[in-house]
């Protein structure tokens, strides 16, 4: 259990994030353990085929950031986001720059009484973890972004309109927050408490993760990553089919792109789960905007659609229809340890 004492200011001082450098550290962990992340089943697959002639050095390497019982990952790898909207390449200067020294302590803290990994040297690790990246994790990047962004601009609301203690009791449902302590499980091998104190406290919705992780240790600035929302939408290859009522409303264009819309998407996101282009999607969505059956807000540098009251209400006019996912085939080991 970490625990967390925070006072006002550190409340208002509460932020949000997204890493990409966090979303390629804990992809490791869906490679190694495809039974535990059922929804990233078509990742993993495509993932493991652009992996499959890879060098036995790099994948080797890769594994090794993996600690040798609970697969923890050294902390110097998911370093606490300095903004909240930071690039992989700041982030991987960041890993690059790590002392060797500190580097080998937070290996020896994940891998315990085992022997270390063959390579722990911060500079390699950050060019593997770039040569990871360009295979694996930013062919997807756009989407993965969008639904990381689509969860920041709900908590925002969730803030606005609840208040902190309603944000971060609604990031894991074994979350408390009582008298101005914060209390989270992240695992039975984890017990520390932290007074904040005026550090303020940075939030980091995460694709990879099974529940809230704090990525740094006691002695750093406090930062909790937490499962998005909505990563059940992040690898579907069609949406749902709206009511038939609907269509013959608004036209069977405008009421397709409406129940695409199951979250705060961007248009980009939209155009890609519809296999039309981004300008074909942002007339209709001008259309729906003026009728009232969407709102939008700005989330960093993407505006993000969501659906209103009053749409939600017309689409419950009627049963949806199925919803085509990709094909999961059988997932076969990672080239690498099976751990």
């Amino acid at each position: 259990m970490i625990t967390y004492q925070l006072t006002v200011n550190d409340l208002a001082d509460m932020r949000f994030a997204y890493s990409p450098l966090l979303e390629t550290a804990t992809s490791l962990w869906a490679l190694r353990w495809p039974e535990r992340y059922v929804l990233h089943l078509p990742w993993i697959r495509r993932a493991r085929a652009a992996l499959a002639d890879a060098p036995g050095a790099r994948l080797e390497i890769l594994d090794g950031l993996l600690g040798a019982e609970r697969g923890w990952l050294p902390d110097f790898v998911t370093p606490r986001p300095e903004t909240p909207l930071p690039e992989f390449a700041d982030e991987l200067q960041r890993v690059r720059d790590t002392p060797v020294t500190s580097a080998v302590t937070d290996f020896r803290a994940v891998y315990g009484r085992h022997p270390l990994p063959a390579v722990t040297d911060p500079a390699v690790v950050a060019d593997t973890l770039h040569w990871y990246w360009q295979l694996a994790i930013e062919p997807y990047w756009p989407r993965m972004r969008a639904v990381l962004e689509a969860d920041m601009l709900h908590r925002a609301r969730l803030l606005a309109r609840d208040g902190a203690g309603g944000v971060l009791v609604e990031l894991d449902r074994r979350a408390r927050l009582t008298d101005g302590y914060l209390r989270l499980y992240a695992g039975h091998a984890l017990d520390y408490d932290v007074d904040v104190a005026g550090r303020g406290l940075w939030l980091v919705p995460a694709l990879f993760l099974p529940q809230t992780v704090s990525p740094v240790g006691p002695d750093q600035p406090p930062t909790v990553a937490y499962p998005a929302r909505g990563i059940g939408t992040l690898w579907e290859s069609a949406p749902s089919r709206p009511p038939e009522a609907v269509s013959d409303l608004i036209g069977a264009a405008r009421a397709g792109l409406l129940t695409a819309i199951d979250g705060p998407v961007s248009t980009t996101e939209l155009a890609r789960r519809l296999g039309v282009t981004p300008g074909a999607v942002s007339q209709h969505l001008g259309v729906l905007l003026r009728a009232g059956l969407l709102s939008r807000a700005r989330a960093g540098r993407v505006v993000l659609y969501v659906r209103t009251d009053l749409a939600e209400q017309l689409l419950q006019g009627g049963p949806a229809g199925g919803k085509a996912t990709d094909d999961t085939d059988k997932v076969h080991p990672v080239p690498g340890k099976s751990g």
